[in-house]
């Protein structure tokens, strides 16, 4: 983008990846808030991992097999296959490629997935009256992972630990927070945190501090250690004030207490856009990678609007796609797969009891 200031902003939508951070664990940390406070129990960490895994890796590996067998410029040594299948690109050096580079942040939040039941195990004993530590014990955790940007982690050319989880925990620890917000009482923070414009202005504040010298320089170069910890914490602040309205809004249509921006999240259009949204992630830059050689355009030499809309609407395509052919099915079938094991485990214990002995069922010899 050649304008000084509206390149500034639009580099610094890659915060994006803060809000979808939090959502991540707001929506997985939830059932261990909940479980916390006697309102439920978590999913096993078996069928925990199996349900990341089928949402995650069926589209990903056709994403990174299409693009390291058709996308020349992507590499198709062994390493790059196997770190990308992998989703350990962000620690393995070079293997980062074209049309998959987005992936460091799925990289990341893989990550999150495996730690997840480890955070969970370590919080465990706040329960009950004692899951009043555990917002206090999340942000300590949060606080102190703004240092792993000053930790001299040795790393081999091109790999970068500030890419690693622990950089990024507090963009997580947002919506572990919200989650355990939910389950409290209502209370003077929670009637705060539901008013769209306080919320919002701290959002755009934060948003708009990211975009100065603050959260780093300009473009792809990298920040200084002072610059990444202030980007971390802004990206935290900016995702917990879009999130925090939506997570504590009413139910129904729009009405004073239910935001109109929180109900048309609900409408068709956005459910189905939710439903792609994925397959847009991991899509998006292999369409972007395309669209540049057949329209004869450069990289950051202009045409952004025209080059936004034909990979918008070409990605969403292909997402849709993506959801009905792989994602879907793939869900369907582990659904499938899992009511048939419940009915197996319902049929045999049934039986079981069938052939226990009863009072009107006399024992003989011969059994």
């Amino acid at each position: 983008m050649s304008t000084p200031v509206l390149g500034r902003i639009w580099g610094r939508f890659d915060l994006a990846v803060a809000v979808f951070f939090a959502l991540s664990g707001f929506l997985l940390w939830r059932p261990h808030a909940a479980a916390a406070r006697g309102f439920g129990t978590a999913s096993p960490v078996g069928r925990y991992f199996l349900h990341r895994a089928v949402r995650i890796l069926p589209a990903y590996w056709v994403v990174v097999a299409v693009v390291l067998t058709f996308l020349p410029s992507a590499g198709n040594g062994w390493r790059v296959w196997a770190s990308n299948l992998g989703l350990v690109q962000v620690f393995v050096p070079l293997t980062l490629t074209d049309g998959l580079t987005q992936m460091w942040s799925l990289s990341v939040e893989v990550a999150f997935y495996l730690v997840l039941p480890l955070l969970a195990f370590a919080l465990v004993r706040l329960r009950g009256p004692a899951a009043r530590l555990r917002i206090p014990v999340l942000l300590t955790a949060i606080v102190l992972s703004l240092g792993w940007g000053f930790v001299p982690v040795p790393t081999p050319d091109g790999i970068h630990a500030d890419n690693w989880l622990p950089g990024y925990l507090p963009w997580f620890g947002a919506g572990m927070v919200l989650a355990e917000l939910v389950m409290l009482p209502e209370g003077p923070v929670h009637r705060f945190v539901r008013r769209r414009g306080p919320m919002t202005a701290i959002a755009l504040v934060a948003f708009g501090l990211a975009c100065t010298d603050l959260a780093g320089p300009e473009g792809l170069q990298r920040a200084q250690p002072w610059q990444y910890m202030v980007k971390i914490v802004l990206g935290a602040v900016l995702a917990f004030g879009l999130l925090a309205p939506l997570v504590f809004g009413a139910g129904g249509h729009p009405s004073p207490t239910r935001p109109r921006a929180v109900w048309s999240l609900s409408s068709p259009l956005a459910l189905a856009v939710g439903r792609w949204s994925y397959g847009l992630f991991i899509w998006h830059l292999l369409v972007l990678s395309i669209v540049f050689p057949v329209f004869g355009i450069l990289p950051f030499d202009g045409s952004f609007v025209f080059v936004l809309f034909v990979t918008v609407i070409l990605s969403l395509a292909v997402a849709s796609a993506s959801y009905a052919l792989v994602e879907e099915p793939a869900r369907v079938a582990l659904a499938r797969w899992e009511a048939r094991r419940r009915n197996s485990r319902v049929a045999t214990r049934e039986s079981g009891t069938a052939d226990q002995p009863t009072a009107t069922t006399p024992i003989s010899a011969a059994d």
